[in-house]
């Protein structure tokens, strides 16, 4: 998908660029894409404390059959993502298929041994500003398929291993995986106006090193 800046975005960069550190310039609105390179698009990122009280897993609904084609959101990532395609049976079940799972590099071949990953975890969203969000906007958060970053199919060992740690905590066990793993997180954060803490975003910095001229492409969902 070939992605535009536009001068709100251009113009939301440099300020990005020019603000304090612990600040980040305001972004444009809901469906504005952009593209920043990477050490712009972390730049952008406002850091603040994080706060769990009142989360509780429930208040993301999911998994939804948005579209009504007897598939919910798991079963629409499952489908998307398997690089061998599994049968769909009645009520979407699905049977055989093969993925690969990139946090481990090992390939799966059922779909009983995949987790869907939320990229950046439901109560990491929840302490980085979801808690201020509708439920509607939750909802769509949890089952965000117009964008193939939030959602992400991985062995399940690996998904639980990660529970809801920032890469502050956990980082994915395959290392030459892990710029593009911190590069989707700073993008999911940015298409969601969500915050970083202050160790989230000395261990990004770190991080992104290894990648620094890796662009970062992402639409506004809010």
């Amino acid at each position: 998908m070939r992605v535009f800046v536009s001068l709100a975005a251009a113009a939301a960069a440099l300020a990005a660029l020019t603000a304090p550190a612990h600040a980040a310039a305001p972004l444009p609105g809901k469906g504005s894409p952009m593209v920043l390179p990477l050490a712009d698009a972390l730049a952008a990122l406002p850091v603040a404390d994080e706060d769990r009280s009142g989360y509780e897993r429930t208040k993301f609904k999911h998994w939804i059959d948005a579209d009504k084609d007897g598939c919910n959101t798991r079963a629409e990532v499952l489908k998307a993502e398997a690089v061998v395609a599994p049968e769909q049976g009645a009520r979407c079940k699905l049977t055989g298929g093969r993925w690969y799972s990139p946090y481990s590099n090992s390939y799966v071949d059922a779909p009983g041994g995949l987790d869907i990953d939320h990229l950046v975890p439901l109560a990491e969203s929840w302490d980085s500003g979801a808690s201020g969000w509708t439920a509607a906007e939750r909802e769509a958060y949890a089952n965000d398929l117009a964008e193939d970053r939030s959602l992400i199919a991985v062995t399940a060992a690996t998904n639980r291993s990660k529970a809801d740690q920032d890469p502050a905590e956990w980082l994915p066990p395959y290392q030459p995986y892990h710029c593009q793993y911190v590069t989707d997180w700073i993008a999911t954060k940015l298409r969601w106006k969500l915050s970083i803490d202050t160790n989230e975003h000395n261990t990004l910095v770190q991080a992104t090193a290894a990648c620094p001229n890796k662009p970062v492409t992402f639409t506004l969902a809010r």
